[in-house]
């Protein structure tokens, strides 16, 4: 039966799937946990409503009936939330949901039973049929396999084949054989990667044969609960490290439904990271967009040179906002920050072929770590435990799926439901957590494991016991849908999954961790030793796939592609020199180039406490880092860096020059990072999209992976990993636009020095020069450049590298001046060239101009002088260190160029002109882009209050007299091994993802810090009644659904043993607590801070309507409380990071023990909303601090957005105050 619950306030319906009625005592539950909402009479509402398509189960309601069994309620199946409209024609998104006429009982019934196993007679046919892909000798081995069984062979194991040596799988064609112009080349694609790691292995550890690649990385330090099977305390231990490398692309999901297909994308790309070896860490994650012109208003003249096409799924501005949306959701709730990205939107239309991202690329990428020791997956042996972890098993990524019509005509009718999405990153988190604890532990049981993605579970566990085989129980694998069938439960795609091998006497182990964690875990089945892979239903007496794993792997032929070499015919790049302002203007706004703060605003880059450097910079706070870095351990010396690069527009015209700038473009980015090792130190990944089998492009991607190839060679680094996407088409009726061939580098390495990474931020020495440093070696060509994008032109010649040896004895160069700090700032020239580097070095430092003289640089023209993208860089030095600077550069192109002033201008003197260009007004020019895209996706007007204040919000500090960030001078101590006696507790509930950091806070104050979990409390395993301090820890508990920390305090109220350890603890009157941003949201809701108050606090969501991240200034006042009352009077910088965090303070201001206040009143700097700008409260006494930006992951000089640079060296900011003076006042207390 259906219940449902009005809240007329909130304009929503709750349906609620029952096995039961509700009984008395679950009423009052329900109606708390709905905010109120009433229970209906009626088994049917009236009226027009939007909500959720009945086939899948939203991860919404997963969460929604976690939060009611963890509260006691029994019987429900599923809750999902409706929108009541005012109309059949309310706007709603197609993709993903139904307008009703109305609620029944029907609403979640589903009239299709599971298909049975069928046999099949025709394999062609059925081929055919389902649209598996299969080629003529495909279906000949088939047919060939089946004469072998003796029998005919199941649709289970015929998809099955096809998803395992699909060309996603199997990689066909950079393993095929390739003929150009009637001549066989030597080598394959995969081959030509292969061969930069075979001639510069550098620091790999594995390659291509895993999830992700690892490399060398330094001895860190961990920090974890001794056990995780329990609550415990954290203790710190030494190990060797590898560092992981991955990058994916989810392009065709993405593209069908942007917000889940981005999603699960960066979902899948973290999951890769985790299945490392025999387990590992996924750390950071990067972003790459790419769509054809967004359209934003009228009147872009370049976005005129190619008509607007009747988009198949989604506009390409709808596709910027939603991709970018749900690949930050995921990270965001994950836990994971996005440190690093970049956006290209092109189209072209020229001799009478279309070129256009219609069929986007979306890339998620990441870097990580693990354990040296764990970096390779073991053996299994006979008789080792098949598991899975995570969620259920959906009708998802199925060939001949349910296939849903949309109503309103806009799409075509034939969309594939399966094709849509499913994203549920808490789940992730929570299998996550499981698969940590067991990687932590002295002796990582775990055998091998692997990420459910492509192919699901045949894909998975198919390579889980490729060296032995294996029999899995279909009817032990959990299904969210009980209409599938053994080939769809087999073969869905469903997310948030892993599979591992462990041996039998490590099962209970790890499933003590997982029931912890909460994360569902299933014993599927084991290895067998005998090579063959059965899927078993003993249910029907029906196997769906019983063969051998040589039957199933196959033998195909070896891909042929023939192709001849075409030359590109595109027009020279044309313009007016007179006109160089008005194309600047129009290059600022092209997106490739304009402020990315559309995107960095809503991401979480600072969840970990180990961003080292994100994308902001400067007191202004601007998205102009040209790389990340996170630290490998909380000591904060040394990191992971890495940076981005890719020229797609010019590899049309020469795919070797893109391929080279594609390099270089990464390579310049993460040079301002000091690398250990060096250019050696350095690994790339290559992603390959490109629309091959069209004519001319598979001699293209030849020519550009040999270009990637000799280029990687030549400089001496490697490329150990990579993915391709080799169908970038997009067809329409009477029509098709390709792609342009494009290759994404991820360059990482190991930072040797966290605090020397340089920023491209003009400092306000007026007794400094720039330099201008040319890595090229080439003309100032316009080929391929953003420049030749805004005058509707691709060009005839594109920049290269003529001298690769030279590019990196500069490198090299470069790297021992940034060690030797000889550089105050730096930044690379690419997309906008020479000008727009120039140009965006002043911007997020309100107090400088520059005077440049380029007459001593040899160009055609101006245009050419300031617009090309030739590789280079620029950099400023002090004026003591400029022949030094010189001397060491000897050999290399490097040009001194100007000065920096204290004068608002940039003045510019070229051989021909002068120009005299006002900073601020160009630089609303370049944020204009993210104004109108952030206009998109806020509410309330806020992105034009963002604009009109960005710039004057800057960054200013007042730090406590004295202070000096030292351990010594603070009386810390890292090293510490031994326990102080000080006993504290983080407390966390699934879904929360700030426990690390908050946890190496106080274990850094001198606390003894203990891990406990909600079912440590709910069982009564644990009580709290050894701790004084407690904090509550930031996250995203049960993903917010009914309310951020709404589930958890339902954990806390509703259960009997939770709640008495709760209260013992508040009646004692030597305990202090603390909650951040979650942690805070919780405080509110239990209502610990002010009990005396008939209303309490209440955090509402952000009145942008939308996640807020921003690195901003919060003023302490003055106030007495335990954590903060030392700070009063201070101005600090901090990081805030949440979507709930508007303080709704119903009393009066002087009602409230106010401890923190955003120091802007104007949005973004008051990020929320919060009445009285308030950003934390504390209790009357205060002993209890409720507060919702992090001063947790702010503790570290490193962590700042941007730190005063004469204090730069210091390793700890005032924020470790507040840990050291609560572990006092315990002290003294106790």
């Amino acid at each position: 039966m259906i219940k449902f619950f009005s809240s007329k306030q909130a304009n929503t319906v709750y349906a609620v799937g029952l096995t039961q009625e509700i009984n008395s005592t679950d009423l009052p539950k329900l109606t708390w946990l709905f905010g109120g909402a009433e229970l209906e009479n009626s088994d049917t509402l009236k009226g027009f409503f939007v909500g959720p398509r009945k086939e899948m189960i939203t991860p919404w309601a997963t969460n929604a009936v976690e939060i009611t069994q963890n509260m006691g309620i029994e019987g429900i199946e599923r809750i999902e939330e409706y929108f009541v409209v005012d109309s059949e024609k309310a706007e709603h998104d197609p993709m993903l949901q139904v307008l009703y006429k109305g609620l029944g009982q029907e609403i979640y019934t589903i009239e299709h039973a599971p298909e049975e196993l069928i046999y099949i007679e025709d394999i062609a046919a059925y081929n055919q049929k389902e649209g598996l892909a299969l080629n003529a000798e495909e279906i000949e081995y088939l047919e060939s396999v089946a004469q072998d069984l003796g029998r005919k062979l199941s649709d289970s194991e015929i998809f099955g084949f096809s998803q395992v040596n699909s060309e996603h799988c199997r990689h066909k064609i950079f393993n095929g054989q390739f003929i150009i112009d009637g001549e066989e080349m030597p080598t394959s694609l995969f081959k030509l990667i292969k061969k930069t790691s075979a001639e510069h292995p550098g620091k790999i550890v594995s390659a291509y044969k895993d999830n992700v690649a690892f490399v060398k990385g330094s001895r860190v330090e961990q920090f974890a609960p001794k056990r995780q099977d329990q609550s415990d305390f954290f203790e710190t231990k030494e190990f060797d490290s590898v560092i992981s490398i991955k990058a994916e692309t989810h392009n065709f999901p993405t593209t069908v439904e942007p917000f889940n297909g981005a999603a699960t994308g960066s979902g899948g790309e973290i999951r890769d990271r985790m299945a490392g070896g025999k387990g590992s860490m996924p750390l950071a994650g990067t972003a790459v967009y790419m769509t054809a012109y967004s359209r934003l208003e009228e009147a872009r003249k370049w976005e005129e040179g190619m008509a607007e096409r009747e988009w198949l799924y989604q506009t390409p501005m709808d596709i910027l906002i939603k991709a970018s949306n749900g690949a930050s959701d995921f990270g965001n709730k994950f836990g994971q920050p996005l440190i690093n990205g970049s956006v290209l939107t092109f189209e072209h239309e020229e001799n009478g072929k279309k070129y256009g991202y219609d069929k986007v690329i979306m890339q998620a990428g990441g870097i990580g770590y693990g354990k040296k020791g764990d970096a390779l997956k073991d053996t299994p042996a006979v008789g080792d435990k098949i598991v899975v972890m995570g969620g259920d098993n959906y009708r998802i990524g199925m060939g001949g799926g349910a296939v849903s019509s949309v109503a309103t005509g806009e799409f075509s009718s034939g969309i594939e439901l399966n094709a849509i999405q499913r994203s549920n990153p808490e789940m992730q988190k929570r299998a996550y957590n499981a698969v940590r604890a067991m990687a932590e532990l002295d002796k990582n049981p775990i055998v091998s494991i692997h990420d459910h993605g492509a192919g699901g579970h045949l894909n998975c566990l198919s390579e889980l016991v490729e060296e032995t085989g294996g029999v899995i129980d279909v009817n032990k694998l959990p299904v969210g849908d009980p209409t599938l069938s053994d080939k769809e439960i087999i073969g869905n795609e469903s997310q948030e999954r892993m599979g591992l091998v462990i041996n039998e006497k490590d099962v209970d182990l790890l499933t003590k961790i997982a029931e912890r964690e909460r994360a569902p875990i299933y014993v599927v089945g084991e290895t067998t030793g005998d090579h063959k892979f059965v899927f078993e239903n003993k249910k029907t007496g029906k196997n769906p796939m019983d063969w051998e794993l040589g039957h199933m792997f196959g033998s195909s032929p070896k891909t042929i592609l023939n192709d001849k070499r075409q030359k590109s015919n595109f027009a020279e790049v044309e313009y007016d020199s007179g006109k160089m302002q008005e194309y600047l203007n129009a290059v600022l706004q092209l997106e490739a180039v304009a402020c990315k703060d559309w995107l960095t605003n809503k991401v979480d880059r600072c969840v970990t406490g180990r961003v080292a450097k994100q994308q902001t910079a400067g007191p202004v706070q601007l998205p102009l880092n040209n790389l990340g870095i996170m630290a490998l351990d909380y000591r904060g010396i040394k990191g992971i860096a890495t940076s981005i690069g890719h020229a797609p527009v010019s590899a049309l015209i020469d795919p070797v020059a893109g391929s080279q700038a594609s390099i270089a473009e990464a390579l310049t980015n993460i040079i301002w990072a000091p690398i250990a090792d060096g250019l050696g130190g350095i690994s790339l990944s290559a992603n390959w999209m490109w629309p091959a089998k069209n004519e001319g492009e598979n001699a293209r991607l030849y020519d550009a992976v040999k270009g990637i190839s000799d280029f990687a060679c030549e400089l001496g680094i490697n490329i150990p990993t990579g993915k391709d996407s080799l169908s970038m088409t997009q067809k329409y009726k009477n029509d098709v636009v390709y792609s342009p061939g494009t290759v994404i580098i991820t360059a990482v390495g190991e930072v040797s020095q966290i605090n020397a990474t340089v920023e491209p931020v003009l400092q306000p020495n007026t007794d400094s020069t720039l330099m201008y440093i040319d890595l090229s070696g080439d003309d100032f060509k316009l080929g391929g450049s953003s420049f030749a994008q805004v005058v509707n032109k691709v060009g005839t010649s594109a920049p290269s590298i003529t001298d690769a040896k030279q590019f990196a004895a500069t490198f090299t160069a470069v790297q021992n001046l940034i060690s030797e700090r000889m550089i105050l700032a730096g930044h690379d020239i690419s997309a906008g060239g020479m000008i727009t580097a120039l140009l965006e070095m002043t911007f997020a430092e309100p107090n400088v101009g520059i005077n440049i003289d380029l007459s001593g640089v040899e160009a055609g023209d101006d245009i050419q002088l300031l617009f090309s993208e030739k590789s280079g860089i620029l950099v400023q030095v002090a004026n003591e260190n400029v022949e030094m600077v010189v001397s060491a550069l000897a050999g290399a192109k490097a040009y001194a160029i100007g000065t920096v002033t204290d004068k608002r201008e940039a003045s510019i003197v070229t051989k021909e002109n002068t120009y005299v260009l006002d900073i601020d007004s160009l630089r609303d020019t370049w944020y204009k882009t993210s104004y109108l895209l952030d206009a998109k996706q806020t509410a309330s007007g806020k992105a034009k209050e963002r604009f009109d204040n960005y710039k004057n919000q800057a960054l200013e500090y007042i730090f406590p007299k004295d202070f000096k960030g030292a351990y010594a001078d603070l009386g810390l101590n890292p090293d510490r091994k031994k326990r102080s006696g000080v006993k504290a507790a983080i407390i966390r509930e699934k879904g929360v993802n700030g426990d690390r950091e908050m946890a190496y806070a106080m274990h850094l104050a001198g606390f003894d810090v203990k891990d406990v979990h909600m079912t440590d409390l709910i069982s009564g395993r644990e009580d709290l009644s050894d701790v004084n301090f407690i904090a509550f820890v930031g996250g995203f508990s049960n993903s917010d659904v009914l309310g951020s920390a709404k589930g958890w305090a339902g954990a806390f109220l509703y259960n009997e043993k939770a709640k008495a350890a709760l209260d013992a603890f508040y009646a004692r009157e030597n305990t202090a607590s603390l909650g951040i941003c979650n942690g805070c949201q919780l405080m509110a809701e239990l209502g610990l801070l002010y009990p005396e108050h008939d209303v309490h606090p209440k955090l509402e969501h952000n009145e942008s309507g939308k996640f807020e991240s921003g690195f901003l200034n919060v003023t302490v006042p003055q106030n007495d409380s335990v954590m903060l009352g030392s700070l009063s009077g201070c101005t600090l910088g901090i990081w805030a990071a949440h979507g709930e965090g508007k303080f709704n303070l119903p009393e009066a201001e002087g009602e409230y023990n106010v401890i923190a206040k955003y120091s802007n009143e104007g949005y973004p700097g008051n990020p929320n909303g919060s009445d009285y700008n308030v950003a934390g409260v504390a209790s009357k006494d205060g002993r209890h601090l409720a507060i919702m930006p992090h001063f947790e992951r702010s503790i570290f000089t490193h962590n700042w957005g941007y730190y005063p640079a004469e204090k730069k060296q210091e390793i700890l900011s005032p924020w470790i105050l507040a840990f050291r003076n609560a572990k006092e006042w315990v002290e003294e207390t106790m």
